[in-house]
């Protein structure tokens, strides 16, 4: 009963079965091996070097192999009784309970085989039309660049020939318009090199504020000239010099708070750098760019970061853009080790923040009473200086730093009620400040309570300040 269960199992196989004794002589074949070997009754009395040619032999009247018995598989060609041959996969076994037998077990991999060639095929094709489409974009993007910039020039000189005001403000619109070309095709540019895996980070030494007075200065009259107010305050904890991609940072914060000015008409704008980790020379620092603009519904806020989307058709009409903008950042922020995220509701506007890792040089990693700003520090932190004379007010968990937290705690509350927001955001910095030491869920907890107060959403606020209350 075994006998023929074996027997049947070998007979109806898929894989072709070839049985062949010490001397190579094929005893036994099943019907897949005859039918696919084209010798149909014929293929028993053949030696398994006439469907495997080169392969196997016989000496002394005793068949050898060039590769061990067992499960091991290797990739041959099968010849047909005609000579034409096909890929396969052979394993070659010793027939247990059959001295001097020898089980060959051959698989067809013909369709393997073409869909592997297949396949590599594919991947060369799509290796040549993502560098012809990166020629592409890279040729056209500088054919673009070129008449752009010749207009720009040209509209300068005139602007400044020109003395009526009503040329001057057509003169200024072609500028803009230039300047806007400049962006998209800087953008397409960038998006191209990100899709190809091409781009590529440049690090070196710069000053932290520095480059955020630079970004300030570049944003500052387009912000204010709407009539917004605008904030920038960045943590005594930042270190003064760091190693990064300054050109990619400054392009990230550009995005952010050019899409805040442009979707925010009554309120304030908000830019704020943390320190929020440290790992040996590694530092991980938090942006956050605040807006009291048009804001985003929950369901729409997943388009922003793809390619070529924006949250409506609307949006693109009625302010402009390619819908890029927002995707290379992403992009960026990921190759720098980070991620970015949004916050928003609608009419109540928008957080973006996003964080990076950096290297600090040499021994500049200092204290934070020594790490003092060259720049003109916001209200909110020269207020703390007033304090920090006593140190216990700064260590987390001390009787001084506890009550102190308290008090600002107090104060935030009551000034959330009387929904002075400004005064409520100078308490979270402060409390930020006095939990710098504390436990990270602690930390956690003050900066979600600073978002929500810099959002001006009165929900989250009390919400976040009574998870404070239940940490402490």
């Amino acid at each position: 009963m075994k006998e023929d269960l074996e027997q049947f199992s070998m007979e109806y196989a898929l894989e072709m079965i070839l049985v062949f004794d010490d001397g190579g002589r094929i005893t036994s074949a099943n019907q897949t091996a005859k039918q696919r070997l084209e010798y149909g009754e014929e293929l028993c009395g053949c030696y398994i070097w006439d469907v495997f040619p080169g392969e196997f032999g016989v000496m002394d009247s005793q068949f050898i192999k060039e590769y061990p018995f067992g499960m091991t598989i290797r990739d041959l060609s099968a010849y047909r009784k005609n000579r034409t041959c096909f890929a396969s996969q052979v394993r070659l076994l010793r027939w247990e309970g059959h001295p001097g037998y020898y089980l060959c077990m051959a698989y067809d991999a013909t369709e393997k085989d073409f869909m592997e060639k297949r396949a590599a095929q594919a991947e060369a094709n799509a290796d040549t039309a993502l560098k012809v489409k990166s020629e592409f974009v890279a040729n056209i993007t500088h054919e673009l660049r070129t008449p752009v910039n010749g207009i720009l020039g040209n509209t300068r000189e005139l602007m400044e020939l020109e003395d009526a005001e009503e040329k001057l403000k057509l003169l200024r619109l072609v500028e803009r318009g230039c300047n806007d070309m400049h962006a998209i095709i800087n953008n397409i540019l960038d998006f191209s090199k990100l899709d190809a895996g091409k781009f590529v980070l440049e690090p070196r030494k710069f000053n932290v504020r520095s480059m955020i007075d630079y970004v300030k200065a570049n944003h500052s009259n387009k912000i204010t000239e709407k009539g917004l107010e605008f904030f920038v305050t960045v943590s005594p904890e930042v270190p003064e010099e760091i190693i990064g991609d300054e050109l990619r940072i400054v392009q990230i914060l550009n995005n952010l708070l050019s899409n805040a000015s442009k979707f925010t008409s009554v309120g304030k704008v908000t830019l704020e750098v943390l320190k929020t980790a440290q790992m040996n020379e590694r530092v991980e620092l938090f942006f956050l760019v605040v807006d009291t603009g048009i804001g985003i519904n929950k369901a729409d806020q997943d388009k922003l970061f793809k390619s070529f989307s924006q949250v409506d058709a609307s949006i693109s009409r009625r302010y402009g853009g390619t819908g890029l903008g927002l995707n290379i950042c992403k992009q960026l922020v990921e190759l720098m080790g980070g991620n970015i995220r949004v916050e928003s509701q609608p009419g109540k506007g928008s957080i973006f923040s996003f964080h990076i890792w950096v290297d600090v040089p040499g021994e500049e990693l200092l204290s934070d009473r020594e790490q003092a700003a060259p720049y003109e520090m916001p209200q909110l932190v020269r207020s703390l200086s007033d304090i920090e004379e006593n140190q216990n007010i700064w260590n987390y968990g001390e009787k001084e730093n506890l009550e102190e937290i308290r008090k600002k705690m107090s104060k935030l509350i009551l000034s959330v009620e009387m929904e002075n927001w400004e005064k409520a955001e100078m308490f979270a910095e402060t409390l930020r400040q006095l939990t710098k030491d504390a436990p990270g869920e602690v930390k956690s907890a003050a900066l979600r309570l600073k978002m929500a107060v810099q959002k001006g959403d009165y929900e989250k606020t009390v919400a976040a300040h009574e998870k404070m209350q239940l940490l402490l």
